[in-house]
């Protein structure tokens, strides 16, 4: 496999800084670190991101995840693994991410569910975190980066 181009967000090293950022404020929402890598980690999969899956993966597995978390995450409905709370922020995840899946893309319940768990700055935190993946995933995919290739 090979790319078709660098990353676009290494080619414009004003947009690598705002990524950066982006992700740099994420951590300082309220929500747990490891929340957030496994809706990166779900939202990947849905996107087909290798780039991203490959990565995440290996980030929860550093920060000492279970792997049956990281294994069963694509089945997260049906897997006794994770809590309420998390589920929550999955199921916002999943909705945000697949807009023109259905006429009323984020359901009210959907966010109702994410509200009784996070407050309004987490809530933000959650919408931040799904769209900045989602643009990794976008740059990884439209250009055919190959998984594995980013590490040093």
């Amino acid at each position: 496999m090979q790319a078709r181009i660098q990353n676009p967000a290494v080619l414009f090293p004003e947009a690598i800084q705002a990524l950066q950022a982006l992700n740099a404020s994420i951590q300082h929402g309220g929500v747990p670190a490891r929340t957030i890598e496994l809706m990166q980690l779900r939202v990947s999969h849905i996107n087909g991101c290798s780039v991203c899956v490959d990565g995440h993966t290996r980030m929860l597995k550093k920060a000492g995840e279970t792997e049956e978390r990281i294994f069963t995450l694509a089945a997260w409905r049906d897997a006794p693994y994770y809590t309420d709370a998390e589920r929550a922020a999955l199921a916002l995840a999943e909705a945000t991410t697949r807009l023109s899946d259905r006429e009323d893309p984020v359901p009210d319940a959907v966010w109702k569910e994410a509200a009784r768990h996070y407050d309004e700055k987490a809530l933000g935190t959650l919408v931040l975190a799904i769209a900045s993946i989602n643009v990794w995933n976008r740059l990884n995919v439209a250009t055919r980066q190959v998984a594995g290739q980013w590490r040093p």
